[in-house]
């Protein structure tokens, strides 16, 4: 008969399911942000080269903050090959990547 030890805690891994499960092992691989909602920096934002927005769908909600001095956020929806240019000048596209 194998012995109980009393006090220690069990891996999450073991517990965790579906997407948490999916989640932990993404941070545990070096992504910290898997479902990609922390803010992205700029580029360049021409239309040569926008900004590349990671998302596993066809399309995604943008918040656009133009400059560091205005209070509100223009938002956009942006669909997949289609660039698109926000009212301060700055060109966002979508790029694929692959779902959690």
């Amino acid at each position: 008969m194998g012995t109980r030890v009393y006090g220690q805690l069990h891996d999450p891994l073991d517990h965790a399911t579906g997407i948490e499960k999916r989640e932990l092992l993404a941070h545990l691989a070096g992504d910290c942000d898997p479902f990609r909602v922390l803010p992205i920096k700029r580029g360049p934002g021409t239309r040569e080269r926008p900004n590349l927005i990671p998302s596993s769908n066809q399309q995604r909600l943008l918040g656009c903050k133009c400059n560091d001095y205005v209070m509100h956020i223009e938002y956009m929806w942006l669909h997949m090959g289609v660039p698109k240019r926000c009212g301060c000048g700055y060109w966002f596209e979508l790029c694929p990547v692959a779902p959690l």
